[in-house]
């Protein structure tokens, strides 16, 4: 509907003679247009004399009124068919290259507004793009345009290519961008060659391969020589720069041409040309990290040069005057920093060098050692840089190198337990030129350097915050490493501390408290506690600040301090003190819940490191700290932790008042904090010296039965287990509020599946701890829990777990074995007529007590579970299965035969007697295996060779746990085998090599090693099913055994990366029904892959070559299957915080495929509900990588800057983005 009416008026309005008057009509317009897009449909004529009149007002006398115009045609535009968006255009291009300057001006601000307001999908955006840009490009070919419009156009370009790529790539331009730009870098004014330069880079990524290759020849090469000129040669370094950022892959091939040049640009005695050619190698090395590589060596060196050119600087900073630079053209100057000394811009050229040989130390973490040789000596020597700008450059740059240090240096600390890693990385540590070595023997003239800084009184806060940030992190890496500078840094931090912190060194105060704390707890007490009278009276009156970040941090210092010098004996006033101060905060009502926390640890870091100081006190903290109806979780593990350590310093009634603040807990209604209350009464109960009161149980045991619920099993488990500790240490007072009150809760639970893992076993430690208390109690929970268990609803009911129960119980009370056996036993002759679900129960039952109680004098038992594997039910061939194999580990040479047999001889049970041989080789011990391995190992080999996936799976388990009896004997037979003609052999063997991974001993993995990489090059096998299992077992590997494989990945990785791409040969099409479905056989392998990759990144980061790395990440973007995108995503996600700069390099190439996550699924009359769900679940995956990656981005990728920014504006995703990147 159209609102003529409405409209002329605002026409009107617009026509006033009043100014105030055009003013409002043009606001109403942008209210009416924002409110209702469809107020010009089906009014063309309407619509243009809107339009014209808007127009109009652009070329309007009163400044407020265009500007108003302006913002109207950007809401306009969006609306307006496309003829009439073609006058708007055409007219304002007029406009933008006439003479009249203001309407010059305002007419480029309107195309500006346009641009930024299109709308990013839809066809406007495509037309306007496709219209607008060769006026754009024939106004700035046109050589009657003034300089302003050249500027301001170039500007409308970059709008236009930043935010539509796609549309512009896709147009055939006439002319062509780089044709028509190129001829701007000639330009006599700078302002233009720089906005030039910006829109030209740009282009380069949709242009054609010759057009950038004649811009090379012609605008590049020729300026890059030794003697060309210098104004040239600014340029041409600067284009270098920003096409290396904006088309790293079209510049690459290039380089050898490029390199060169530019490191003899360097060279040359012009600071700005010197600036400019050290940015364009930042850019370079960052961009292009493959083909910059045999250029390396020369780039550390020009760095390592001109980090220190300060030609000026001869002991007085205004001595050399000679620097002034009177640029003509300043003013159109688009550098960004100022500078107070203009006379001096040295201070540029060590900055850019810093930042130069911080990308270098960033991306090469295979430099490590040759940079703390070459570049960490040089950075040292520039940490009292006179420009502050440039020092902390200079500190930055070496906290990247530390943090690079702990990434890749080999630190004994990384994700791995095993015995022999740790060996080899503390190997690495101590290496003479490793690392870690090569940074200890700097750690002297480093902290030498930095603290002279910090001493300094005209140091200013944000500089020594930064300084306090870099000794941080030096300690974190090499802890304990400042011992010779104690009293230094004991002086500084206390003249930092005196000073009370206002709003400007508050953040100076906590950088300084967060470092004490970690140089307590990392160096010895002899180190500082000469110097610690000077500084704890700081400290002392930090505790009483009102600022309650500082107070929290300072009870931290005090924490660790504490636990550096325990014991701490009476004599020391400042333990004391610090007491008084905690009681005091603890105490107040009013005290902030952080400083709460922290006085709180304090309390009890107090009562364990100087108990001696504390114990004469009046106690009066437990009180505060005990508070009925206050936050609880401190004071929790406070408690915790002081029963532990110190249970005899309080006594009992002290463990009385805390364990009835406990159960006071417990009546609290959610879950919050219930964990760790209970694990608070655990510690608690086994505190008091004189035994359990017999008051308590009566009293605890109702409060726990509360919590016999399968709703929450963590909780369950917990309170399992205080039951069974009550049941240990009071067995007469607890049994029989046991007995009375909980055991038909205790049945219901055990038969339920949701009860699995610890649950589990707390439940059996109950029954254990119940049949001790009360052995007559034995006969009755049998065939109670077997009763429950019978008249539960089949999905609520497992009889693995009763069965497990009814084994614990008769182990702890053998009395009843014999009888129960027979009980059971009857229910599985041919001639029972029991259930199936009684025969399953009794098979698994007989089962469990198989495993410990030798059946060999009842044969007939085992006999009656073979029979089962014929019958028709699978529930109970399975548990024949399951009961065989357990009853033949009670005697294995009585029964263990029988099975192998079958396993020969019986096709139709070879998968449920191989099943039974996996529960004998899954429970028997090492040494019990060790005699029957030969037995099994021929059986198992000869039967997988030509069965089906399943019962070769189960054949290799068995055989992977065989081969750790003995490595020496079987590990040669699987080797053998790897080149076997059989697929289904080699499939095996790769597979059972995988099962052996768990084994941990030392000994194994020497004999392993050798022989890893001829298991894991089956990746490159014909057969697709072994090429998949090879995957999982180099996946195991370097999840469990990363020592063996590290040195092997450069061999390794290239046939990972391989089965990471999809392969259209293994994509087929099936007809179902009317439809037709792709079904990629390849998936599985290829998911396996990227599963590979991503435990990579976790356990062999500093062998990976990360571009390589990335450039299999990014395709994981966009494959077809969500689980791979997901398992990108998380990638992603973790390499945002270990390799940050080389991640930020590839943002473009992620960008797209985020953004086409972030739209979520199209919805067609086919899409389903659970479609959405899969997509909603999708989009949080992308959403978590993308606000990791906000973090590091910093102005790396535009585009990515502007999806980051759209992200944080959209309602459905907004909210959720700003709290994963908060």
């Amino acid at each position: 509907m159209t609102k003529s009416y409405l409209m002329n008026s605002l026409i009107e309005k617009m026509q006033s003679t009043d100014h105030d008057f055009r003013f409002m009509g043009l606001n109403d317009l942008m209210t009416e247009i924002k409110q209702d897009q469809s107020c010009f449909v089906g009014d063309e004529a309407l619509e243009n004399k809107v339009l014209m009149q808007v127009l109009a007002l652009v070329e309007d006398k009163i400044s407020e009124v265009k500007n108003q115009a302006v913002k109207c045609l950007g809401q306009l535009i969006k609306i307006i068919r496309q003829t009439q968006m073609e006058t708007v255009v055409d007219k304002l291009i007029d406009f933008s290259g006439g003479q009249d300057e203001e309407l010059r001006d305002i007419s480029g601000l309107a195309l500006k507004t346009i641009t930024a307001e299109l709308p990013p999908d839809g066809k406007i955006a495509a037309t306007a793009c496709a219209k607008l840009t060769p006026k754009l490009l024939g106004q700035i070919s046109n050589p009657s345009t003034p300089p302003e419009a050249l500027v301001e156009t170039l500007a409308i370009l970059s709008i236009l290519i930043s935010r539509f790529p796609a549309h512009l790539s896709s147009a055939t331009l006439t002319p062509q961008p780089l044709a028509v730009l190129a001829p701007l870098l000639v330009h006599p004014r700078p302002v233009v060659r720089k906005r030039a330069i910006i829109t030209l880079a740009q282009f380069v990524p949709i242009s054609q391969g010759y057009l950038f290759t004649d811009l090379l020849a012609t605008h590049v090469f020729p300026f890059l020589a030794p003697n060309a000129n210098l104004e040239k040669q600014r340029t041409t370094v600067h284009l270098v720069a920003a096409v290396a950022r904006t088309a790293p892959t079209q510049i690459a091939p290039a380089l050898a041409e490029i390199v060169p040049g530019v490191l003899k640009a360097v060279q040359r005695d012009d600071d700005e040309l010197r600036e400019g050619s050290l940015q364009a190698l930042e850019a370079l090395l960052l961009r292009c990290p493959l083909e910059i590589t045999p250029y390396v060596a020369q780039i550390i060196q020009a760095g390592c040069q001109y980090i220190k050119y300060d030609p000026n600087y001869a002991g007085d900073d205004d001595e050399d005057e000679e620097m002034a630079d009177a640029d003509a053209d300043d003013d159109e100057d688009a550098e960004l920093d100022e500078y107070s000394d203009d006379e001096d811009t040295s201070y540029k050229i060590r900055r850019s060098a810093t930042k130069l040989l911080a990308a270098i130390v960033g991306t090469r973490p295979e430099l490590l050692s040759s940079v703390y040789k070459d570049v960490s000596p040089v950075l040292i020597s520039r940490f009292g840089d006179r420009e502050e700008s440039v020092r902390l450059e200079v500190w930055a740059t070496y906290v990247v190198l530390l943090n690079q240090t702990a990434l890749y240096g080999g630190h004994p600390q990384s994700k791995d337990d095993s015995s022999l890693k740790r060996k080899r990385d503390t190997e690495t540590m101590d290496v003479e030129e490793g690392p870690y070595s090569l940074l200890k023997g700097q750690v002297p003239a480093l902290s030498k350097a930095l603290l002279n800084q910090l001493k300094s009184p005209k140091t200013p806060p944000t500089t020594l915050q930064a300084g306090f940030a870099l000794l941080h992190v030096l300690l974190q890496v090499l802890p304990g490493s400042l011992a010779s500078q104690a009293t230094s840094i004991i002086a500084t931090s206390k003249t930092i501390l005196a000073q009370p912190p206002s709003t400007s060194t508050s953040a100076l105060h906590l950088a300084c408290l967060s470092f004490l704390a970690l140089f307590f707890s990392t160096h010895s007490p002899p180190t500082f506690t000469p110097s610690l009278p000077n500084l704890t009276p700081a400290l002392l009156r930090s505790l009483g600040e009102r600022h309650p970040r500082v107070a929290s941090e300072t009870f931290r210092v005090f924490s660790a301090l504490l636990n550096a010098a325990k014991p701490i004996k009476t004599g020391s006033d400042w333990p004391e003190a610090v007491y008084d101060q905690a009681v005091a905060r603890l105490s107040a009502h009013d005290t902030d819940a952080e400083v709460r926390a922290c006085a709180e640890t304090c309390i009890g870091d107090l009562w364990i490191c100087a108990t001696d100081v504390v114990r004469s006190r009046d106690h009066r903290e437990w009180e505060a700290i005990c508070r009925p109806g206050a936050k609880s979780d401190g004071a929790v593990k406070v408690v915790t932790r002081v029963a532990q350590e110190v249970p005899e310093a309080l006594g009992d009634t002290w463990v009385n008042g805390c364990v009835e603040w406990a159960m006071g807990l417990l009546k609290r209604g959610g879950r919050a904090g219930k964990m760790e209350v209970f694990q608070a009464l655990d510690v608690l109960l086994r505190s008091y010296t004189a035994g359990v009161p017999a008051g308590l149980p009566p009293a605890l045991v109702p409060q726990i039965k509360t919590y016999l619920s399968t709703s929450d099993v963590p909780l369950l488990s917990q309170a399992l287990s205080l039951l069974a500790l009550l049941l240990e240490l009071a067995p007469t007072t607890t049994f029989p509020e046991i007995e009375t009150d909980l055991l038909p809760d205790i049945y219901r639970i055990a038969h339920s599946p949701l009860v699995s893992g610890a649950a589990l076993d707390s439940l059996l430690t109950f029954f254990t701890a119940l049949v001790k208390a009360d052995g007559q109690i034995a006969t009755h929970l049998v065939p109670n829990l077997v009763d429950a268990v019978e008249k539960a609803p089949r999905t609520d009911a497992s009889p693995n777990n009763v069965a497990r129960a009814i084994a614990q119980i008769v182990d702890t009370q053998k009395a009843i074995a014999a009888g129960t056996i027979a009980q059971y036993a009857k229910s599985i002759k041919k001639t029972s007529k029991a259930k199936p679900s009684v025969v399953m129960l009794s098979l698994l039952i007989l089962g469990e007590l198989g495993r410990i109680i030798d059946m060999s004098n009842q044969q007939e038992i085992f006999r009656d579970a073979i029979e089962h594997f014929a019958a028709e039910q699978e529930e109970i061939r399975a548990a024949a299965s399951f009961a065989a194999g357990n009853i033949a580990i009670g005697n294995l040479q009585q029964f263990l035969p029988a099975i192998v047999k079958i396993v020969k001889t019986d096709a139709k049970k070879r998968l449920l007697s191989l099943h039974a041989l996996k529960e004998v080789v899954t429970h028997c011990s090492h040494g019990q295996l060790e005699g029957v391995a030969d037995m099994l190992w021929v059986p198992l080999f000869e039967n997988s060779e030509n069965s089906e996936e399943t019962t070769r799976n189960v054949a290799a388990a068995c055989l992977g746990k065989l081969a750790t009896t003995h490595p020496s004997r079987y590990l040669p037979q699987l080797h053998a085998r790897v080149k076997d003609p059989n697929a289904a052999t080699r499939a095996t063997v790769v597979s059972a090599i995988r099962y052996t991974f768990a084994e941990t001993s030392q000994s194994y993995d020497e004999l392993l090693a050798p022989l890893l990489v001829d298991f894991l090059s089956l990746m490159l096998d014909e057969d697709l099913t072994v090429r998949r299992l090879a995957l999982s077992a180099l996946n195991s590997a370097a999840r469990t055994k990363p020592h063996l494989i590290r040195d092997h990945l450069p061999s390794l990785l290239p046939s990972l990366y391989k089965e990471t791409v999809i392969n259209p040969d293994l994509i087929r099409t099936v007809q179902m029904g009317p439809w037709t479905h792709k079904v990629d056989d390849g998936l599985d392998a290829r998911k396996t892959a990227y599963e590979t990759m991503y435990t990579l990144l976790d356990t062999c980061l500093a062998k990976l070559e990360l571009s390589t790395f990335l450039g299999r990440v990014l395709p994981g973007l966009a494959d077809d299957s969500d689980e791979i995108k997901v398992i990108s995503h998380m990638m992603l996600f973790r390499l945002s915080q270990v390799a940050p700069a080389a991640v930020a390099q590839k943002l473009d190439e992620a960008t797209p495929e985020l953004e086409k996550t972030m739209k979520g699924a199209t919805v067609t009359k086919d899409t389903v509900k659970q479609d959405l769900e899969r997509a909603a679940e999708l989009q949080r995956s992308a959403l978590r990588a993308v606000a990791a990656l906000s973090k590091i981005g910093g102005g790396a990728s535009p585009r990515f800057d502007m999806f980051v920014e759209e992200l944080k504006k959209n309602a459905q995703w907004g909210a959720e983005f700003k709290e994963l990147a908060a």
